[in-house]
């Protein structure tokens, strides 16, 4: 008999943990040629906007020693654009979708979520807090409890989609962020966003970059995602989606016994296109061996041995 995979992110029922990290798939037919993704628990697709953005300016993305720098600037074609394009595509799949929302007010993150509230396809929201408030001098939302709360209570009071609250590790305290935002009505924290980091060119002399930092992701932030995990995960009742690094389904198992419900893979799509899928197999085959059941049965197992 086979182990249940099935886990529920927030309201989100995901066939199995594995889903996507946002900016890493594109939409979804981007990897439609190399993998069936209806296979998938759910994606997140790329970071969107009330306004279409041209993002940062080049170079954008800048290989590192196991990982890569990337300051895209959240180039995206805009709401209205992937309602009218991609909509009908999600509502076809039999996976989830969930939709990946960055603001720079308050104001424009309820909107956001006001405007993809009830489209066809979409399963739930992922608010990206690592945007720079504005009206803040850009600091970012989520570097504050008390901003990071306010975007979550906005976004909550304009839709009813669930709400998942991706957290930045560039924090002294995630864990007090991660309360902050359960207490405004999150369902669900995925966890971690980026590092802030930069790279040299030293013929040129000049940062790689042209926006001169960028966020670090790939195998080099693993421990500090695994490290982010286990602390929230001992702060808050709600479900937890870890992701940093995860190419491997032993990774994933990481995540997952230190208390992630679901994992995104992310940078490993780049290499791999199907490195989900053996993420996916990866973890049954596991759960097989050991004799589990139930994938729920390994969430946080870490804790309690």
């Amino acid at each position: 008999m086979r182990p249940n995979l099935q886990v529920n992110i927030g309201g989100i029922i995901m066939k199995n943990p594995v889903t996507t990290a946002s900016g890493t798939f594109g939409f979804g037919p981007e990897y439609s040629p190399y993998l069936d993704i209806n296979k998938l628990g759910a994606i997140v697709v790329k970071g969107t906007t009330l306004e279409p953005r041209e993002g940062n300016i080049t170079p954008r993305m800048a290989e590192t020693p196991a990982g890569m720098l990337n300051s895209i600037g959240l180039q995206n074609p805009g709401a209205d654009y992937l309602i009218e394009k991609y909509s009908p595509y999600f509502a076809g799949l039999t996976t989830k979708v969930i939709v990946n929302i960055s603001g720079n007010t308050v104001e424009e993150y309820a909107k956001l979520a006001a405007k993809l509230d009830g489209v066809p396809g979409i399963a739930g929201l992922e608010v990206n807090i690592s945007c720079p408030n504005v009206k803040m001098g850009g600091m970012a939302f989520g570097a504050d409890a008390t901003s990071a709360a306010e975007v979550t209570r906005a976004v909550k009071g304009s839709t009813n989609l669930p709400a998942i609250v991706k957290l930045s590790p560039n924090v002294t305290d995630i864990a007090g962020i991660a309360r902050a935002v359960e207490g405004a009505g999150a369902d669900a924290l995925s966890l971690i966003n980026t590092l802030l980091g930069m790279s040299i060119d030293i013929h040129r002399r000049k940062p790689v970059l042209g926006n001169i930092m960028g966020g670090l992701s790939g195998p080099a932030v693993k421990p500090v995602a695994v490290r982010s995990v286990w602390q929230v995960y001992q702060a808050v009742k709600i479900p937890l989606v870890g992701m940093g690094g995860i190419v491997t389904a032993q990774d994933a198992l990481e995540f997952i016994l230190a208390g992630a419900t679901a994992v995104a893979v992310g940078t490993a799509n780049f290499i791999n296109p199907l490195a989900t899928l053996e993420v996916v197999q990866g973890i049954e085959d596991y759960l097989i061996k050991q004799g589990i059941s139930d994938i729920t049965e390994l969430v946080g197992a870490a804790h309690r041995s």
